[in-house]
């Protein structure tokens, strides 16, 4: 079976060689587009937004107690408790598709319940404080709400319905992992330690992932201003904690962790990265294969095409932490309609294609689809909702 991998990736590749038409202008075109976005996302998410994330995935991985894990979002975890922390998240974390990423495989494989899990993989990068006041203030208030509202309905049931759908092998994983925690050690820290430490991580990747907002005023700016300040600050409480409270397994420990989810993702996220910017180009520009104006003619009015269009234009489409709000304004300005906004806005930075194949390697095909599947059909139906009331708004 490997060899015949083998065989059909040179196949593959041959006939990719021998028949795109490398000297059209449009080809040329997309796939110059296709690197500029591997280089932008490089240089704007990997150094601020990943790597901050993978530490905190290996912090997950080695110094979260299993106990604490599966007592909070573990399949037997108080329901109410689990999805309220789980679909809140975004709140704390302004992270794109791709960041919340390593963050969710760590809890995941740590114990987490699919449905918790699922919640937090939502919520992350769509709850983001930041973007829904951004959403409110340019485009409007009423989308504004619309977004947060449904971005915490749809983290909690997605959630829900994924752990319904796979109920009998999350009591299988519940068992195995109850099983595995018996064997866990005592800590070699207080759980104020702990706290403390992983508070640093996440402000650690709060502030070096911080936007800057489109008016140079006011708090966000204030904040954006000084966060060089404060993630230096950090760091250096950072040094101490990891020097002066963690032996030298434990460090060596972490940085394998580490890698080990670095190694898993990174290589996704950068072919992902590559067939998005090939297909549809970097937000704003019309060099990708897929042209900007076939987009927007099919996503005008309120019908279900349109919703329907826009949910799985968003779903594969990458948007970086608060861009999605300009270039939607720019389709609203060429005549897209509010249900396919709204679609777009709960589909988009929740998914992207760089997303789909990393969720794809911690959870499988199946999970996969069915998730994606789910965010779809619920953000055509949210958007056809919208679309039918916001006029009389």
């Amino acid at each position: 079976m490997r060899e015949l991998h083998k065989f059909l990736l040179i196949a593959a590749v041959f006939l990719l060689a021998y028949f795109v038409p490398f000297d059209d202008p449009l080809v040329k075109a997309s796939i110059a587009e296709a690197f500029l976005m591997l280089q932008e996302y490089a240089r704007e998410h990997v150094l601020l937004c990943l790597i901050p994330a993978f530490f905190i995935a290996g912090a997950i991985a080695n110094f979260i107690s299993q106990g604490a894990v599966i007592k909070y979002f573990g399949g037997a975890a108080h329901k109410a408790v689990a999805y309220t922390v789980a679909s809140c998240s975004g709140t704390v974390l302004a992270v794109c598709s791709c960041t919340v990423l390593p963050l969710f495989a760590g809890i995941y494989k740590k114990g987490a319940g699919m449905g918790p899990a699922i919640a937090f993989l939502y919520s992350g990068p769509a709850i983001n404080i930041l973007a829904i006041i951004l959403t409110a203030r340019v485009l409007g208030w009423q989308l504004g709400l619309a977004r947060a509202v449904g971005a915490v309905v749809f983290a909690v049931v997605i959630g829900l319905l994924m752990s319904f759908f796979y109920r009998r092998e999350e009591e299988e994983r519940t068992r195995a992992s109850l099983e595995q925690m018996v064997e866990e050690g005592e800590e070699k820290r207080s759980g104020g330690q702990n706290l403390l430490y992983f508070l640093v991580l996440i402000l650690i990747l709060v502030f070096a992932a911080w936007a800057r907002p489109e008016q140079a005023a006011g708090f966000w700016y204030a904040v954006f201003s000084v966060k060089w300040y404060l993630v230096a600050v950090l760091l250096a409480v950072l040094a101490y904690m990891v020097v002066r409270w963690f032996d030298r397994e434990e460090r060596s420990a972490w940085v394998f962790s580490t890698w080990e989810f670095s190694r898993q993702i990174l290589p996704l996220l950068f072919a992902g990265v590559l067939v998005a910017g090939l297909l549809m180009g970097r937000p704003g520009s019309e060099a990708g294969l897929i042209p900007a104006q076939y987009i927007e003619a099919v996503v005008g009015g309120n019908t279900l095409q349109a919703n329907l269009v826009a949910s799985i234009m968003g779903a594969f489409m990458y948007f970086a932490t608060l861009t999605e709000v300009p270039i939607l304004q720019g389709l609203l300005g060429s005549g897209m309609g509010q249900g396919p906004a709204l679609a777009l806005l709960l589909a988009g930075p929740a998914l992207s294609l760089p997303n789909m194949l990393v969720i794809r390697s911690v959870l499988g095909t199946q999970k996969t689809l069915v998730f994606i599947v789910l965010v779809v059909i619920m953000a055509t139906i949210s958007g056809l909702i919208y679309g039918s009331i916001a006029p009389a708004i």
